[in-house]
């Protein structure tokens, strides 16, 4: 308008005042960068928005993966390590949608568009302003190849740490108690270290991008201010288009110095989303059967035959077992340890299977069934117990969040917890912390097994089911469990051969094979392995001595 005056382009559609086309051009400018505002409002909601449901949905899938996983890929896997997967990693990708994503749209098309305009304006000078994009995007890629392993070895070191911190946080009693301070401090000085040096590699290269990315840009730029000046001095170029040349060249090439920060960001989250993917594509070694088990018709008949298995290839945990535990009979194992006890309670809840041989339920192979039904027909009561934190009555309720009142609190006498769950702040509402870590070890293992009796299970599993309480507590626990054994199938490991002296049938296991079987009054008659087990624990075998 300003140098054609009545020759503009506004004059051409019939705008023949100057200050008229001058005000019309102020007019549609401020509609234009109104609109550019709002659109950038609402792609600034749509793109988070859409980070943020990528991110959910990420995320719940792959927790819902690792849920199904066996009990053997925890147990090489870190807990950090997943922890830093399920959060960091799977936050790394929102971050890249709230802004590479779109910045990648916004560069590809000022790229076409005013690409377009160039040539169809003026072709003479539009190879000038096009001339450095194949070296940014030859750049690019090289850029992408060499920050990829760095961004891995960032995301690893991230892992370490976070595995490191899970264990210490998990473990700061045993810290505090061997004034072990300043070693883990240490060693998190080291791991912090190593993650500190892999971010200085991958941002020593990063932050190379930008500033060469913006010197290729840069000789665009001087290449159309140069020749487009020489056309226009030559006549051959008119000023108001030389002018509106220069601008478009900025418009077209400046967005590509963006391009380092997003590369960035998409390389961080590249590497983030393969740990991601590494998980999802984990597939479970243990595939659940299509057999129904209704929970109402378990009778409770478990079989072992010949069933072998070891943890690591070679080195024998179990070795040709075969023994029946005869429906709705209480029936022990015990031994030294590493004897296989455990391991057996693994076999029927089908953490594993074996390596030969067949465990069976009511006569199905473990394999056949569902995986979901087997565990809901049975109820265990671990060595480890892990209570969530939360209250009291959520805990008991675990296992059966629809429990009333008078269930829950039923299941809480059984197992001798009520007394002192009504002695507590508020009772059955009382907050029992992180790992039950506001209960005493016996309290925590009474509510376990309230959490089991709950349920109601036809089959109950008992592993060590008083090892951490006392004599006083475990008589009464006792007390309860012959109540709680009637009309079902009772399978305990046990540690303390006073809590089985009452079993229908004992085995008892010896380098992963069954060595004797009998009631408590058979076995201590044989004179045996039982027996001289028997004698240690109740200290006669001190007064047998010489």
């Amino acid at each position: 308008v300003v140098v054609e005056r009545e020759n503009s382009f506004l004059a051409g559609l019939g705008v023949a005042s100057l200050r008229t086309q001058i005000v019309l051009v102020a007019v549609l400018t401020f509609f234009v960068w109104g609109f550019e505002s709002l659109f950038q409002y609402l792609y600034g909601v749509e793109w988070r928005s859409l980070a943020q449901a990528m991110q959910h949905s990420l995320r719940t899938d792959t927790y819902q993966q690792v849920q199904t996983l066996e009990v053997s890929y925890f147990e090489d896997q870190s807990t950090g390590n997943l922890l830093t997967v399920l959060n960091d990693d799977v936050n790394q990708l929102e971050r890249f949608l709230d802004n590479g994503a779109n910045e990648i749209i916004q560069v590809s098309t000022t790229l076409v568009l005013i690409g377009i305009t160039f040539f169809v304006v003026a072709p003479s000078i539009a190879w000038m302003s096009f001339l450095p994009i194949p070296f940014i995007l030859w750049g690019s890629f090289r850029f992408q190849r060499s920050i990829q392993p760095r961004y891995a070895d960032v995301r690893a070191a991230a892992g370490a740490i976070s595995t490191l911190l899970s264990n210490n946080l998990s473990g700061m009693t045993t810290i505090k108690s061997f004034n072990a301070e300043d070693r883990e401090n240490a060693r998190l000085s080291i791991e912090s270290g190593h993650y500190k040096a892999a971010n200085e590699g991958a941002i020593r290269l990063s932050a190379a991008f930008s500033p060469l990315i913006r010197m290729v840009i840069l000789t665009g730029f001087v290449a159309t201010m140069i020749g487009g000046g020489f056309l226009t001095l030559s006549g051959e170029l008119p000023v108001s288009l030389f002018s509106v040349m220069v601008f478009l060249t900025q418009r077209l090439l400046w967005p590509f110095t963006r391009l380092g920060e997003t590369f960035d960001l998409y390389q961080r989250a590249l590497a983030s989303t393969n740990r991601v993917l590494d998980v999802l594509d984990t597939r479970p070694e243990l595939i659940s059967g299509e057999t129904g088990l209704d929970r109402s018709e378990v009778e409770g008949e478990v079989t072992f035959k010949d069933v072998s298995f070891g943890y690591v290839e070679g080195f024998g945990v179990l070795k040709g077992l075969n023994f029946t535990l005869p429906a709705r009979r209480t029936s022990a194992f015990v031994g030294a340890t590493g004897a296989g006890k455990t391991t057996l309670v693994k076999m029927l809840l089908r953490f594993y299977d074996p390596d030969s041989g067949t465990v069976s339920l009511d006569g199905h192979p473990l394999p056949t069934l569902l995986t979901t039904d087997l565990r809901k027909a049975l109820g265990v009561v671990g060595q480890d117990v892990f209570l969530f934190h939360g209250t009291v009555r959520e805990n008991i309720a675990y296992g059966k969040p629809e429990a009333t009142t008078a269930e829950i609190e039923q299941a809480a006498r059984s197992a001798e917890a009520h007394g002192f769950i009504m002695e507590l702040p508020q009772q059955y509402d009382t907050i029992v912390g992180e790992r039950g870590q506001k209960l005493s070890g016996g309290q925590r293992q009474r509510i376990s097994i309230a959490r089991a009796v709950v349920t109601d299970p036809p089959v109950l599993v008992l592993d060590e089911a008083t090892s951490a309480v006392d004599n006083e507590t475990e008589a009464a626990i006792q007390r309860s469990l012959a109540r709680i054994a009637l009309d079902r199938t009772t399978v305990v490991i046990a540690h303390r051969l006073s809590t089985i002296r009452n079993a229908d049938q004992i085995f008892v296991l010896e380098d992963g094979t069954i060595a004797e079987t009998g009631t408590h009054e058979q076995l201590l008659s044989r004179d045996g392995i039982y027996a001289s087990l028997w004698r240690v624990q109740t200290g006669s075998a001190l007064t047998e001595r010489p």
